[in-house]
């Protein structure tokens, strides 16, 4: 039975969206929430540019976006796109015929402008190219690239004009009998973006990509996404989402599951419960988790471990978790498996004990879930 199940103040309604596909991961309907991250090297390096890809797509990004600003960033592309382990999104600004470049080169889906892209004119021979090559489109609406019709009848950047643009370039490619889009509408600012996201939301049925743009470095970006993405979640709105930090791309990955584990939206790799650490830690709390943290990356098993420094809380947070250390004094601490009491370990042995209990488990949840789809067959 789940957690859910038994606690109903656990549950998230998502929001009902249409679902279309960003090549082969689908995004809304029920598909799971997609991570997206962005590279930041010269997309004309293919070398560098696959290397960040497959960094990124190591630590769970399903999708991954690069900016394509010129003609040998999109012949570049075509390698890129071919050699990629996830979906390739191309990303698009002043010109349009790099959208169509792109299309040609493979990418998975298109991200356009509305306020930069140009004329309907334009978009029609994008939304050809997407039909003709297979992509998907994601309308991108930003705060700070309005369209100047907009800004003249609004004064300044609003929720009800990013909702506008965002309408108004739907119309346009469904006019063009184009459905296979998503849509964002984002701001650096969390309460604009917020109110901008529950305007679209409500007014179409397209899959919506998060992000609170241009957030930060990574502590600052951190905080901004979780408390922007994490309230818009809660609500049930987003399919996909990106983290936009001034870090590496694959901290915004981490960043990005880190936000949906906690929602309950998203379960991958090892999900750690510690304690801030106090005077009644009976082990180093803070130095033991951060290498925990390097030694269990690997781990794509969903689990999780708690580690807390005193008997204060942890048989409590133990009983809960899959694996548990509680720090006793005099050396030692309990280890638990399973939610129970299993052993007493010295200090000492703790983090490669601790690594091979985790890995242990891993493993046979691993083969227990495979002998589950067997039997299925």
């Amino acid at each position: 039975m789940s957690l859910n199940h038994v606690r109903p103040w656990r549950n998230i309604y998502r929001r009902k969206s249409r679902q279309i596909m960003v090549g082969s991961v689908p995004v809304g309907g029920d598909a799971p929430i997609a991570v997206q991250t962005m590279t930041n090297t010269d997309s004309s390096d293919v070398a560098a540019t696959l290397a960040q890809v497959q960094a990124a797509a190591d630590v769970g990004a399903d999708i991954v976006r690069i900016s394509t600003p010129d003609q040998s960033s999109t012949q570049a592309l075509k390698e890129i796109c071919r050699e990629s382990p996830v979906p390739i999104v191309a990303d698009i600004h002043f010109h349009y015929k790099r959208a169509i470049e792109a299309a040609e080169a493979g990418a998975a889906c298109l991200r356009i402008n509305p306020g930069n892209i140009g004329d309907e004119a334009r978009v029609k021979e994008v939304i050809k190219a997407a039909k003709d090559h297979g992509c998907s489109i994601r309308i991108g609406v930003n705060a700070g690239s309005l369209e100047k019709h907009l800004l003249d009848k609004y004064a300044e950047p609003c929720p009800e004009a990013m909702v506008e643009s965002g309408l108004d370039h739907i119309k346009i490619l469904q006019d063009n009998d184009f459905h296979e889009f998503k849509i964002s509408v984002k701001a650096s600012d969390v309460f604009l973006a917020a109110a901008a996201y529950q305007g679209i939301a409500e007014a179409t049925d397209a899959p919506i990509h998060l992000g609170i743009t241009e957030a930060g470095g990574l502590v600052s970006g951190t905080i901004k996404s979780a408390i922007g993405l994490g309230n818009l979640l809660w609500m049930g709105i987003g399919d996909t989402i990106r983290v936009s930090l001034s870090a590496d791309p694959v901290e915004e990955v981490k960043v990005g599951f880190e936000i949906l584990k906690s929602l309950g939206l998203r379960h991958r790799g090892i999900n750690i419960i510690s304690c801030p650490s106090c005077a009644r830690q009976g082990f180093n709390v803070i130095e033991t988790v951060a290498e925990l943290e390097k030694r269990l990356e690997h781990v794509k098993t969903p689990m999780s471990l708690s580690i807390i420094g005193c008997v204060v809380n942890g048989p409590g947070e133990a009983l809960m978790t899959d694996v548990g250390f509680t720090g006793g004094g005099a050396g030692s601490g309990m280890v638990y498996l399973a939610g129970k009491q299993s052993h007493k370990l010295s200090n000492d042995e703790m983090i490669d004990h601790i690594v091979e209990q985790v890995e242990t488990r891993a493993a046979a949840i691993e083969a227990e879930k495979a002998a589950a789809d067997q039997a299925a067959e």
